[in-house]
Formats: C-alpha cells, sequence, structure tokens
C-alpha cells in the first residue's frame, strides 16, 4: 500500500487527479477502431476479391503490410507519447483512420488498395492499444491493471460488435459502400473522443526506483527483455494467424459466412470475460508462471480448433475459450513492461516490446493463408500454429530463469 501511495504521489494520479472522461472515451474508441479498422476486414474479405478478382493472398498481403508499418511507426509514437501524452498522437491517429478505410472503400486497383492499408497501419500505431495503455498506465499509476482491464474489456468487444455488424451491412450493401459507412461511424466517434477526453495535463514519469532501469536502451538490450520479445513475437503470430483464419475454417467445415462472422464476435466476447479473469490471477502468480501458462494455453485452444471437426456450436465455444485466452494475453503483454521495469519509459519499452509481435501478427495473415494451402487446409495450419505457440512457451520460461534478480516468482 505504501509503495502504491507513493507511485501516485510520484505521479499526481490519485483518485482525485485522475481524468474521469479517459476511460469512457478509450472504451469507445478500441471498441470502434479495432471492430472496423481490424475485424472488418476478414468478414469482407471474401466479398472483396470475388467483386475485384483481386487474390486472397495479395488482399491478406496488403493487410498484413499495415500491421508491418504499425510495427515500425509504434517505436517513435512511444516516444512521444512518453514526453507529450496520447490528445494529439491519437486525434490525429483518428483522422488518418477515417481516410484510410475511405481510401480502402475507393481503391480503383489493387495498389491503390495497398495504399490504404499502409496508411491505415499508421493510424493503428497511434489509435490501437499501444498509444491507449501507456495513457492509462501513466494517468492511473499503481492501480493501472484495474484501468487497462477496462479499456482491454471494451476492446475485446470490438470483433462482438463489429463482426456482426459489417456481416449485416454487407448484406444489403456492396463492400465499398459498407466501408464507407463504417468510415462515417469512425470519424463520429474516435474523432471528437480522443479530441475532448483527452486533454487533462500529463503527469511527469514517476523517478527510477528499485525494480526500474533508469537507461530505456540498456533494458530494450539486456537478455530477458529480448527473450520475451521473442517469445510475445511467436506467440502474436500464433494468436493474429489464428483471428484471420477462423473465419475460412469455420467455412471449411460447413458454416455459412453469418455464422462464422458471428463466431468470431463471439470469441471477441470471450476476450471480454477473460479480461475480468486477469486480475485475480496476476495477484496469485509470479510474472513467468502467468506468461507461460497463457502462451501454453493459446496453444491447447489453438490445436483444439484444428483437430476438432465438429459440430459448429462445439467449435463456437472453442471459440470463444480461445478468446478467453486471448483477452488475457493482451493484458499480460501490456503490464509487462511495468511489472518487470517499471513506468517511467514505458511507452518506448512497451512498443520495442511490441514491436516483433507487431511484425508477427503483420506476417501471419498472409503467411497463414500461404501455409494453409501447403498443409492441406486450415485446421492443419491450426494444429502448425500450436507448435508455433509450443516454441514460445520455451522462450518465456527462458525469460524467467535469466531475469531471476527481477521478479518475484
Amino acid at each position: 500500500m505504501a509503495d502504491l501511495r507513493a507511485e501516485e504521489a510520484a505521479t499526481g494520479t490519485d483518485d482525485r487527479s485522475r481524468p474521469r472522461g479517459v476511460l469512457p472515451a478509450l472504451c469507445a474508441t478500441q471498441i470502434t477502431g479495432w471492430g472496423i479498422v481490424y475485424y472488418a476486414f476478414p468478414v469482407l474479405n471474401a466479398r472483396i476479391t470475388a467483386d475485384t478478382g483481386w487474390s486472397t493472398n495479395a488482399t491478406t498481403a496488403a493487410f498484413s503490410a499495415a500491421l508491418l508499418v504499425s510495427a515500425v511507426a509504434g517505436i517513435p509514437v512511444g516516444r512521444i507519447l512518453d514526453r507529450h501524452g496520447p490528445r494529439t498522437v491519437m486525434t490525429a491517429g483518428s483522422l488518418l483512420a477515417v481516410l484510410a478505410v475511405t481510401a480502402i472503400a475507393s481503391a480503383p486497383d489493387l495498389t491503390a488498395f495497398t495504399g490504404g492499408w499502409l496508411l491505415a497501419g499508421l493510424a493503428m500505431s497511434a489509435t490501437f492499444y499501444q498509444p491507449a495503455f501507456a495513457a492509462v498506465t501513466r494517468w492511473w499509476g499503481a492501480d493501472r491493471i484495474r484501468a487497462l482491464t477496462v479499456v482491454t474489456l471494451a476492446g475485446g468487444l470490438a470483433s462482438t460488435v463489429f463482426a456482426p455488424v459489417t456481416a449485416a451491412l454487407a448484406e444489403h450493401f456492396h463492400w465499398r459502400t459498407t466501408y464507407l459507412i463504417l468510415a462515417a461511424i469512425l470519424a463520429a466517434i474516435t474523432i471528437p473522443a480522443h479530441a475532448l477526453a483527452l486533454r487533462a495535463p500529463w503527469p511527469p514519469a514517476p523517478a527510477a526506483h528499485a525494480r526500474q532501469t533508469a537507461d530505456a536502451a540498456e533494458t530494450a538490450r539486456s537478455r530477458p527483455f529480448l527473450l520475451l520479445a521473442t517469445a510475445f513475437m511467436l506467440s502474436g503470430f500464433a494468436v493474429y494467424a489464428v483471428v484471420v483464419a477462423l473465419v475460412p475454417l469455420l467455412a471449411e467445415r460447413g458454416a455459412d459466412p453469418t455464422t462464422a462472422a458471428w463466431a468470431l464476435g463471439l470469441g471477441g466476447a470471450g476476450q471480454t470475460l477473460g479480461r475480468t479473469l486477469y486480475a485475480a490471477f496476476a495477484a496469485r502468480t509470479g510474472v513467468t508462471t502467468r506468461t507461460v501458462t497463457l502462451i501454453a494455453a493459446g496453444g491447447a485452444t489453438t490445436a483444439a480448433l484444428g483437430l476438432v471437426p465438429g459440430p459448429m456450436p462445439l467449435l463456437i465455444g472453442l471459440s470463444v475459450l480461445a478468446g478467453m485466452v486471448r483477452g488475457n494475453l493482451t493484458l499480460l503483454q501490456a503490464t509487462a513492461v511495468s511489472d518487470r521495469w517499471g513506468t517511467a519509459h514505458y511507452g518506448r519499452l512497451s512498443a520495442l516490446l511490441a514491436a516483433p509481435a507487431t511484425v508477427a501478427a503483420a506476417l501471419a495473415p498472409w503467411a497463414g493463408a500461404s501455409l494453409a494451402g501447403l498443409l492441406g487446409g486450415y485446421p492443419g495450419l491450426f494444429v502448425a500454429l500450436s507448435g508455433v505457440s509450443a516454441v514460445a512457451v520455451l522462450f518465456a520460461l527462458a525469460s524467467g530463469a535469466s531475469d531471476r534478480g527481477r521478479r518475484s516468482e
């Protein structure tokens, strides 16, 4: 309790000084941003390729390129967030996101379509979880897990809300019109929310303490950091490949597009449910134990989806269970830096830690679609992805063994 009060005093983040509008705003913008910029694509991609004649590999590669841009851009964005706060970054990112979705909807050819997704990647780096986590971590200080949980609970609903909404719009409108409608929703919610709700003064970084490395560059070069980044990279590759490949997997198993979209959406509901359990899990486990446990659980649910042929309600149930694990993995990554190295350089270190995972996520949709063909279909892909998670577990174990002086097991 004394440490909590000391950190709150150092940063001015006690209950009375915390900006009250931030959490509701970030909840709304994470649902909308992820739902439209990310989750609409796997729902619409089959319609896009059927209408344009572009290959699935080509359109998925454009989507992957956006995630790659997000990974690279996230590092300088993290530095800006540490120094100046989230308002300008996230408001500008919201404007870029609207322009990007509009460009994607209007693209006359594959080159323009890819350009729209590259712009979307810049928007992702400035509006998705990393900048939101940086904002919450600095403003909420020692009480950050509760606030992070609230934001990610809402973010987990993104697919639950927007996968069915996108599917319903696509039943009545052309995919281009559907994207334009979604762009209008994105503009109406995210731009004013970020511009108006994030105006509170940005607290100073807390002074370094015993568990915190003052030199961010030194921390980023350390063996525990690099091993943990590798674990998150491999796990992220598997998780994001599963998200994008779930709809075609269920289609191979006989699901119609609407049922598959609902399964993806219910997986988002699972994320929300899983995140309600994270604080209690974190309170009862050491940092390495929960890292290993959650990555292993992700691999197990992925393997189950690949090996279980049906019936469809069981597959949907597995999708929800996988979502629960995925939700916990998001919070695990959100707290990885602060749990091990403190919060003074959170924006920069979390961006560096997330960058390899985001690169892997960028490659995952394209690689997953390609590997599915080589492995005889999506069930084989899911089994292979579970093996990737198993390797990630080994790196997570090694990161803890290399950092026994920093962790408390």
